[in-house]
């Protein structure tokens, strides 16, 4: 069946609870437009460089206010609440990029630990070391609702199609990439990657991004997209600030793309070899 889903834009700050309350106004009002189920950003809790003072406010799972506030409006509201991710303290003094889907009646329905770390250098000097306080996640799901099969990433996860790949030949109808994209690599590939992943896969694409300058100094790329399995951005929000997208989803036309082009059928089984450059006479043995 058709369904209404949401991609919200936030501009996080360091406070979480100033954050949940955002994020509760914004999902609030995309349910109001008949979203049946909402996206929120990575790092919806707070978006903090300064890492002793994001750890001096992390919480675990259990007493996290953007979990209890995630959970709340599910309930509330009636609907499948997805928190893209917010920063989880573990028990090992490292922290969780999490990502929480929320059911109707407010239980959890899935979590989802970034698997890739954003580790890079960028050309205008910013270093990102991800792996330095976060532990990576190491497993996938795709979760059977009773719209849509639902897969999970995460921000940098979308530069690693064989993660996309695994779960479309698993049965994900819908794809999720939550994320807080830099100004600069959003210039240069957030849609593109976006919709490659959804082309390739013939699969809906959904994320919500963190957009504009953040209280930390940041700067996220926005442009929160929701994709069609043939590739077309059926709604994109703005370079900055707050905004919610809203798109009426048919699943049957995941099959529809996969009739058109058979590529996860068709896929099959090869090695790699690596040889020597070419040479007089032909190519080196």
């Amino acid at each position: 069946m058709s369904f209404k889903a949401a991609a919200i834009q936030m501009c996080s700050g360091v406070d979480p609870v100033k954050n949940a309350a955002a994020m509760a106004r914004l999902v609030r009002e995309a349910a109001a437009e008949g979203a049946i189920y909402v996206q929120t950003p990575e790092m919806t809790g707070m978006l903090q460089r300064d890492r002793a003072a994001a750890r001096a406010v992390l919480a675990d799972e259990a007493h996290d206010i953007i979990v209890k506030t995630g959970s709340e409006l599910a309930a509330e509201l009636g609907i499948h609440v997805h928190v893209g991710s917010t920063a989880i303290a573990l028990a090992d003094g490292k922290i969780a990029n999490r990502g929480f889907l929320f059911g109707p009646d407010g239980r959890i329905l899935n979590r989802y630990d970034k698997i890739h770390m954003f580790d890079v250098d960028l050309d205008n000097g910013e270093s990102w070391r991800e792996s330095a306080a976060y532990t990576a996640g190491s497993e996938a799901r795709v979760l059977s609702l009773p719209f849509a099969e639902m897969g999970f990433t995460i921000c940098y996860d979308v530069r690693f199609p064989m993660l996309f790949r695994a779960q479309a030949i698993a049965g994900a109808e819908v794809m999720t990439v939550p994320a807080a994209f830099t100004k600069q690599t959003g210039e240069a590939h957030w849609e593109i990657l976006l919709r490659a992943r959804a082309i390739e896969n013939g699969v809906f694409v959904i994320a919500a991004a963190q957009a504009g300058r953040h209280e930390d100094g940041r700067e996220t790329f926005g442009h929160s997209m929701i994709i069609d399995p043939w590739g077309t951005v059926l709604a994109s929000a703005g370079a900055t600030g707050e905004a919610i997208i809203v798109v009426e989803i048919d699943p049957s036309a995941v099959k529809t793309a996969h009739d058109k082009i058979p590529n996860l059928r068709n896929g099959r089984e090869f090695s790699v070899e690596k040889i020597a450059g070419a040479v007089a006479g032909g190519v080196a043995a």
